[in-house]
């Protein structure tokens, strides 16, 4: 090849990567503003205010209850398991007492969470059984959902840790639950049946202003 005709096959070769550079870069840049757009949105999804944590695993515990009912549907496993939630409360009533939260308090509040689950499984069972249709097809592990609550269990005692101050203040706590409450039904966009377990299970987080025989 002689040297007039190597350059014009070297100026050949440079444009063509210039010019797939030129078109690879928007899709790149676009690319990579679509990953931003998408961890701006996971990071800022979350319920507001100072109970927006709190209320985040307690809408986290609801939805594992999903998993609950596709376990339990069609098997002669019950719903109402009285001896399973004896051990589950006496369980965080010494997990209470190692993080400094009041036991009774702790006890009473996940009384209320295993209430709401119990709230999403019977509201499913009736769902799946007058339109079988809708019913799951594949039945989860309960074992592995049961690791998961011990989980939840452990995080929803910090924050009740952290926030202990606040939910011993009526008013405020009152006004930070329901924003917390309606900021993160809306954002996990939480039909009725869900949104029902999530009121049962905030009942015990503020602390009540009225004196404990007119509760």
């Amino acid at each position: 090849m002689n040297p007039r005709n190597r350059m014009t096959r070297c100026a050949v070769i440079t444009g063509l990567l210039g010019a797939a550079t030129v078109l690879t870069a928007p899709q790149a840049m676009a690319t990579g503003a679509h990953t931003n757009a998408v961890s701006s949105t996971v990071k800022t999804t979350k319920p507001l205010g100072r109970l927006g944590p709190l209320t985040d695993i307690m809408i986290e515990r609801v939805r594992v209850s999903d998993d609950v009912a596709a376990s339990k549907f069609g098997t002669d496993s019950p719903i109402e398991d009285p001896v399973r939630e004896e051990q589950v409360l006496q369980q965080v009533r010494t997990q209470a007492d190692a993080v400094g939260v009041d036991p009774d308090v702790a006890v009473a509040f996940f009384r209320d969470q295993i209430t709401a689950s119990k709230v999403v499984q019977k509201g499913l069972f009736a769902r799946w059984t007058a339109h079988p249709e809708e019913a799951p097809t594949t039945r989860p592990d309960l074992g592995q959902i049961r690791v998961r609550f011990d989980r939840l269990t452990t995080d929803l005692l910090h924050e009740l840790k952290k926030t202990e101050r606040l939910r011993d203040k009526p008013v405020g706590c009152a006004a930070q639950l329901a924003l917390a409450i309606r900021s993160g039904a809306a954002l996990e966009r939480l039909d009725p049946l869900h949104r029902q377990a999530l009121n049962v299970a905030t009942r015990s987080v503020c602390r009540s202003s009225e004196p404990a025989g007119q509760r």
